[in-house]
């Protein structure tokens, strides 16, 4: 087999990019530290043409060194904002009625694979993920329409915040394509 080149791939141009339909699915995040992780959230949701990311409370923003070293110019392509806080964020997703889910470990969560993102009728979805340590800020857990777990087999609690992410968007990405095939 022979490994795609750049131009077999026919991306668009960022200008293209910010054009095109997107998604309809807005990553929260919320309180993460890591410029690398938030990098990284912005590369996968350009990848899945994400409708936007919301910065909130200590996460970082760009433009930033670290956040480019990851995002690789994706910090450009995908639409994002900052909030003060998480909740300013949560207020303005539910004024549009958007759906709001939070991706953490809670008593009562759905398990990933069983949630299944309706997008027809015009339906948008948002997700929270939550600082590396604590995870999403109980008080935004309590606001969410419903929390979604991702399972796992392993010794430890949970997975790397941008790693979760990603996982999440092509779950919500899946449902996106039998949509528009």
């Amino acid at each position: 087999m022979k490994k795609k080149t750049i131009w077999d791939m026919n991306r668009p141009s960022v200008e293209d990019f910010r054009q095109r339909e997107k998604m309809p699915l807005t990553v929260v995040v919320d309180n993460v530290r890591s410029l690398n992780n938030i990098g990284s959230i912005f590369r996968t949701s350009d990848g899945f043409a994400v409708e936007r990311i919301m910065l909130c409370g200590i996460s970082a923003t760009p433009p930033s060194p670290e956040i480019h070293k990851t995002a690789l110019g994706a910090e450009e392509s995908v639409e994002w904002s900052y909030y003060p806080t998480t909740a300013e964020a949560i207020n303005e997703l539910k004024s549009h009625n958007v759906a709001i889910c939070c991706l953490e470990q809670v008593i009562d969560s759905v398990a990933l694979q069983d949630f299944q993102p309706d997008f027809s009728l015009g339906k948008r979805y948002a997700f929270v993920v939550g600082n590396e340590v604590d995870g999403v800020d109980p008080a935004v857990v309590d606001s969410c329409d419903v929390c979604i777990e991702i399972p796992q087999l392993g010794t430890k609690h949970s997975l790397n915040v941008a790693v979760s992410a990603g996982i999440a968007m092509w779950h919500f990405f899946q449902s996106y394509l039998k949509l528009k095939l």
